[in-house]
């Protein structure tokens, strides 16, 4: 399935698709596991303090993850988050981008959300994607990468 046509809830709760959500801008849509878990919280307060950085390039930033829209408000608000939240509660966007998959823990094997990050241009192809990253100094990593895609190759003095 492409994933610009799967449905997802923004934070008024309303149905969209994530077409609806990002064509006509730059935007990096990062999944995460859970709300206020330590990765995801850390993850989520660098792309909001580096959000000034991004918006300046013209880039949205969202996050997505199966948590509720209920759940994000109060993820946002604990923490003064100032980046977009969608709700995916049954994963099948994050299963369209490839952010699911095989995970470990503690020597057991299960299937979960990798933590990953994309960068759709304002058509909606997606330009650039990293699967399963590590969260602390994630977003600075983006945003290395977001310059590169609207700002080009660095010529040589």
């Amino acid at each position: 399935m492409n994933p610009l046509d799967v449905r997802v809830f923004d934070e008024d709760g309303n149905e969209v698709s994530l077409g609806d959500v990002i064509l006509g801008k730059w935007t990096v849509l990062y999944v995460y596991p859970k709300d206020n878990t330590p990765g995801c919280t850390t993850e989520a307060k660098e792309f909001t303090e580096l959000l000034p950085e991004f918006e300046k390039l013209g880039f949205q930033v969202i996050g997505v993850s199966k948590d509720s829209v209920k759940s994000h408000a109060r993820f946002k608000e604990k923490h003064g988050l100032k980046v977009k939240l969608l709700s995916d509660p049954g994963a099948e966007l994050i299963k369209a981008l490839g952010a699911w998959g095989k995970k470990k823990r503690y020597g057991r094997e299960y299937e979960g959300v990798m933590r990953s990050t994309f960068i759709f241009n304002p058509e909606g192809e997606l330009v650039w994607k990293k699967i399963n990253v590590r969260a602390k100094g994630h977003a600075a990593k983006v945003l290395e990468e977001a310059k590169k895609l609207v700002e080009g190759p660095k010529s040589p003095n």
